[in-house]
């Protein structure tokens, strides 16, 4: 292939899979109705906008660092306050997915895919399995 059309190629799947996975994320954060629940929490409806402008900061900051594999040199002290806070992120958002779990059994009741439900489970287990997979043989050498 030359290179303007594999470089095409690239773009083109690079944009799809940013535009896939961002719409997940969105889907995943108003499923479990994030900025609401925490504006709630803390009392402060008039800030949703900063929640939601954290949120987009957040996740363009996190994409441009991994694209240009920023490091950021600190202590031990700062290192594990910062792993601290993604183990509490990461066990928080496994404890929403939880709930949004329920989802799936009403979806398939609509959708009169009862008796289809374990192997739509075992379709996205599989499929996210062979996604990883892809990515730690494949794509990472």
């Amino acid at each position: 292939m030359t290179a303007p059309i594999q470089l095409g190629i690239n773009l083109l799947l690079g944009i799809a899979g940013g535009i896939a996975v961002g719409s997940g994320v969105i889907a995943l954060f108003i499923v479990l109705d994030v900025i609401p629940r925490l504006a709630q929490l803390t009392h402060s409806y008039h800030r949703a906008h900063w929640y939601e402008g954290a949120m987009i900061g957040g996740a363009l900051v996190g994409t441009v660092s991994d694209f240009w594999n920023w490091r950021i040199s600190a202590g031990p002290l700062i290192e594990l306050a910062v792993g601290l806070f993604d183990g509490v992120f990461v066990g928080l958002l496994a404890a929403a997915l939880t709930e949004v779990l329920n989802v799936l059994p009403i979806l398939a009741k609509r959708l009169n895919m009862t008796a289809y439900l374990f192997g739509l489970l075992m379709a996205m287990v599989f499929g996210k399995i062979a996604g990883s997979l892809f990515d730690w043989v494949v794509y990472r050498q």
